[in-house]
């Protein structure tokens, strides 16, 4: 695969939710933008590493911590189509892009979200990662 994945690109992605694979789903239910959040590159085998972070259109429950994606942000995204939108920052897929049943070699990538906005998200990932959950779409 020589396509390259940088943080804050958005490109479709089956994203498996926590609750899914807690109920012991395997699979996304569908295609949903996801933001490229951490794109790493391992000097041991070569392989893209990939923490992904779901967008969705449902407003976050009180518990869950989300991120609002402003209107200029979504054009930026390719998400021009969506009325509100946020990024879910509490649970991530990880996947490795060479080796994933989910990502297409050449699929396309929707949209990137700006360098300061992507320092928004980073940061919240970051503060949010210690408590919250990875779900590993290797299997």
């Amino acid at each position: 695969m020589s396509r390259e994945f940088l943080p804050g690109q958005v490109i479709d992605y089956p994203y498996l939710w926590a609750w899914q694979h807690e109920r012991g789903e395997t699979e996304g239910r569908k295609l949903r933008p996801t933001c490229v959040v951490v794109a790493v590159r391992s000097t041991n085998d070569g392989l893209t590493h990939l923490a992904l972070l779901a967008i969705t259109t449902q407003p976050p429950q009180a518990d869950r911590v989300a991120i609002e994606v402003s209107d200029i942000e979504c054009r930026r995204a390719g998400l021009s189509d969506l009325k509100q939108c946020w990024i879910v920052v509490d649970e991530y897929n990880y996947d490795v892009a060479e080796r994933s049943w989910y990502i297409e070699p050449h699929g396309e990538v929707l949209g990137r979200f700006s360098k300061a906005f992507m320092m928004k998200i980073a940061a919240a990932f970051a503060k949010a990662r210690a408590s919250g959950l990875r779900i590993n779409r290797l299997d």
